[in-house]
């Protein structure tokens, strides 16, 4: 990948987060502007409401009385009253009035007034029935001109009628509303310019591991496995990176197992083929005695090849997943079954020194193949008719399984190089053919059972390995069993 389409990818995941980020943001704003435009039209149109309905209520006492406050004489007419009603009202610059008489309008407030009702033909038109009706009205009219919130209350006098149209224009009551609502569009869009702003770094910042993460894995060769990306807080980018880092160990110890293993059989099957290919092309054809030992050495190694190849498959195995099977395994018929098998590979005084009487979680093909592997190295180092002891014990909670031989021993300065594939001591070399990965193929299995060889010798004297498993998996408790 280009260094311009890496930052166009990056750029793209950036924009598909940002503008859905921001489409909600926008949205967001958006229900709330027009949640509060509702709530607000609403209190402006229950305010309104709310005075003409004082104005009625103010009518209808001055009526009930039917005395005019300021003579102290009746009302002789409908049209009287509404009049003296109508001088003693203060009106808004939003709010307008007019009397009826019958159906057409008689009286307009005096002087200039900023609604004239009585300049609307529509508005009359719509409110002269109610005028001449019996009950009072609180309307709703749109005409061409305005939207009008009404009042229309009839007064009544023997046969005589009159009627208070009493009208607030809407918009202009909106009017506030709509200012305030400007501005908070203009700050809602301010606001989002400013959420983009700062969430298009912070994005940036988030998505910086993701980037780190493809850069390691772009950077990972077959020369280079050691890159890792380092693990930043607990959130799920972290784990991802830590799912991640654990894969690449994973890669990087295949890759180092299929090196290792190339590495081995370039190294252990180039000497039996050479000796084969010397001896083949010195052999005398006329000579049958030739002919025989030639064919007895090149079996010998043939065969010698495969062990070989055998223990390298088992070593390449190792890393798989599926190298043991671990099950709940009884300790004590798998020692008796191990020594069993065990006496058949030579003539030694085998004895039972100890048996646990636990279960622990192993594979049991693979431990008996381990404690195969350590019994036999004993039989190869050591002297016929000698003592190999073979047991097991519960140990701090773990399994501790040997063999105890009277053999040569290993010296001291000699341990850990016989650990190490193709290792073997100074005295094995005289003493017993091999290849070396007898141990290697034991600490390969004991590993993958999270366990450990333990080495205890004494040269001249013999040896002592033990292979130490832990008794359950990590997450489940240890049996309780008494140490033996």
């Amino acid at each position: 990948m280009t260094p311009q389409s890496e930052q166009a990818a990056k750029a793209s995941l950036r924009t598909r987060i940002m503008v859905p980020m921001i489409l909600l943001t926008g949205l967001a704003l958006i229900a709330a502007g027009a949640i509060v435009a509702v709530i607000e039209s609403r209190n402006v149109e229950s305010s309104v409401d709310q005075r003409l309905m004082r104005i009625r209520d103010e009518l209808r006492v001055l009526a009930d009385k039917g005395v005019d406050p300021e003579t102290g004489k009746p009302f002789a007419e409908p049209a009287d009253l509404l009049q003296t009603f109508m001088e003693r009202t203060v009106i808004g610059e939003t709010e307008g009035e007019v009397v009826f008489t019958g159906d057409r309008v008689a009286l307009v407030p005096e002087g200039v007034t900023a609604l004239r009702l009585q300049d609307d033909p529509q508005l009359i038109e719509a409110v002269s029935p109610h005028a001449v009706g019996n009950e009072v009205v609180i309307t709703s009219i749109s005409t061409d001109q305005r939207r009008y919130r009404v009042l229309v209350a009839p007064v009544q006098f023997g046969t005589s009628q009159g009627a208070l149209v009493y009208a607030y224009d809407m918009r202009a009551m909106m009017q506030p509303l709509r200012g305030t609502m400007l501005i908070y569009a203009v700050v809602a869009c301010v606001l989002l310019a400013l959420v983009a702003l700062i969430a298009w770094p912070l994005v940036g910042r988030l998505l910086r591991p993701i980037e780190e993460l493809r850069r390691a894995v772009d950077s990972i060769d077959e020369l280079d496995l050691t890159t890792r990306v380092p693990v930043r807080g607990r959130d799920e980018l972290a784990a991802l990176t830590g799912t991640v880092n654990r894969m690449l160990d994973r890669v990087q110890r295949t890759v180092g197992d299929q090196r290792q293993l190339l590495d081995d059989v370039g190294h252990e099957l180039r000497t039996p083929i050479t000796v084969v290919r010397g001896h083949l092309e010195l052999v005398d054809p006329s000579d049958p005695s030739d002919v025989v030992a030639t064919r007895d050495l090149a079996i010998d190694e043939v065969d010698r090849m495969g062990v070989l190849i055998n223990d390298l498959l088992v070593l390449a195995k190792a890393g798989q997943s599926d190298f043991v099977v671990p099950a709940w395994t009884d300790l004590a018929p798998l020692t008796d079954q191990t020594l069993e098998k065990a006496r058949t590979l030579g003539n030694r005084r085998w004895r039972l020194e100890s048996v646990a009487a636990s279960e622990a979680w192993v594979d049991p093909m693979r431990i008996t193949q381990a404690w195969l592997q350590l019994a036999a190295n004993a039989v190869k180092y050591s002297d016929d008719g000698s003592v190999i002891g073979l047991g097991s014990r519960i140990h701090r909670g773990e399994a501790e399984l040997w063999v105890r031989d009277q053999g040569i021993g290993i010296a001291a300065d000699q341990l850990d190089h016989v650990r190490e594939r193709f290792g073997r001591g100074r005295e094995a070399s005289s003493h017993a053919q091999g290849a070396g990965l007898g141990l290697s193929i034991v600490e390969s299995i004991l590993v993958a059972h999270g366990g450990r060889l333990d080495i205890q010798s004494t040269e001249g004297i013999g040896s002592t390995f033990t292979m130490v498993v832990p008794l359950a998996p990590a997450n489940e408790p240890q049996p309780k069993e008494p140490e033996q």
